[in-house]
C-alpha cells in the first residue's frame, strides 16, 4: 500500500489531530492509500487470503454474525484485503491478522456514515463552522474525500471490532470508530478514524500515577 499526500486531507487532520472541547478531546485522521503492494504487503496479502478462505470452510451459513458474504467471492476477498492492509498502515504497531480483522467489517452507506458523524461530532463541526467560513465540517471531509476516491463509485465500509481487536481504545476512551472506502476502480481507499477520550479521566490517571521522584524511594528502600 502506497500512502498519497493531499493537501486537504493535511489540512482536515491538523484541525482534528487533538481538539480539545474542555471534558472530552476530538481525535480524528484521515489517510490515503494505493492499493499497490509494497514491501510485506504481497505476504500478508496471502496470509489473509488462506485465513479467510480456512474461515469460510468452517463458518456457518446460519451464522448471523458471520461475514460470510462479504467472503464468498474473490474479488469481494480482495476488497477486504485491501481494507485490512490499509488497517496495518494505519496502526504499524498493531497485528490485525492475530485477531482475524477481515471478521469485523460491514458494509455501509454514506447515509449512515453521515449520520453517525453528525450525532458524534456535533461539538467537533460547530468548532469547525467558527474557525473556518468554506462550508461545514461535512462538506468539507465529503470534498477531500470525493477528490481522493470518489465517493459515487465507493464502497464504504465500517471496521466495528469486539474489545479484544480494537486498536483504537485508549485510556479514558468514550467512543470510535473507524470507516474505509474503498474505491474498486481507482484501486484506492481512503480511512477516517474518529474517537473521543475523556480529560476527566485522563487527569484522574495522572493524578492516581504516583510522582517518578517517589518511584526511585522506593525502589531506594529495597534490596536488590
Amino acid at each position: 500500500m502506497k500512502f498519497l499526500e493531499y493537501t486537504n486531507l493535511d489540512r482536515l487532520n491538523v484541525f482534528l489531530g487533538h481538539l480539545n472541547l474542555g471534558e472530552r478531546t476530538i481525535k480524528g485522521c484521515l489517510e490515503a492509500y494505493s492499493c499497490k503492494h509494497a514491501g510485506s504487503d504481497k505476504r500478508l496479502s496471502l496470509s489473509l487470503e488462506n485465513e479467510m478462505l480456512d474461515y469460510l470452510g468452517k463458518s456457518s451459513d446460519t451464522d448471523s454474525s458471520s461475514p460470510v458474504d462479504l467472503l464468498l467471492s474473490r474479488s469481494s476477498r480482495k476488497a477486504l484485503i485491501y481494507l485490512v492492509l490499509t488497517l496495518y498502515q494505519m496502526y504499524p504497531d498493531y497485528d490485525f491478522s492475530a485477531v482475524k480483522a477481515h471478521q469485523f467489517f460491514s458494509e455501509e452507506s454514506w447515509d449512515t456514515f453521515k449520520q453517525i458523524f453528525n450525532n458524534y461530532m456535533f461539538e467537533a463541526s460547530k468548532e469547525w463552522t467558527e474557525r473556518n467560513e468554506d462550508g461545514s465540517l461535512l462538506e468539507v471531509i465529503y470534498k477531500a474525500l470525493d477528490e481522493v476516491v470518489k465517493l459515487a463509485e465507493c464502497e464504504i465500509y465500517v471496521y466495528n471490532p469486539n474489545p479484544n481487536a480494537d486498536p483504537f481504545l485508549e485510556e479514558g476512551a468514550i467512543w470510535s470508530f473507524c470507516f474505509l472506502f474503498y474505491n474498486r476502480k481507482l484501486k484506492r481507499v481512503a480511512g477516517f478514524r474518529f474517537s473521543c477520550t475523556s480529560n476527566l479521566a485522563n487527569d484522574a490517571f495522572l493524578t492516581d500515577s504516583p510522582p517518578y521522584e517517589e518511584d526511585e524511594e522506593i525502589f531506594a528502600d529495597m534490596d536488590m
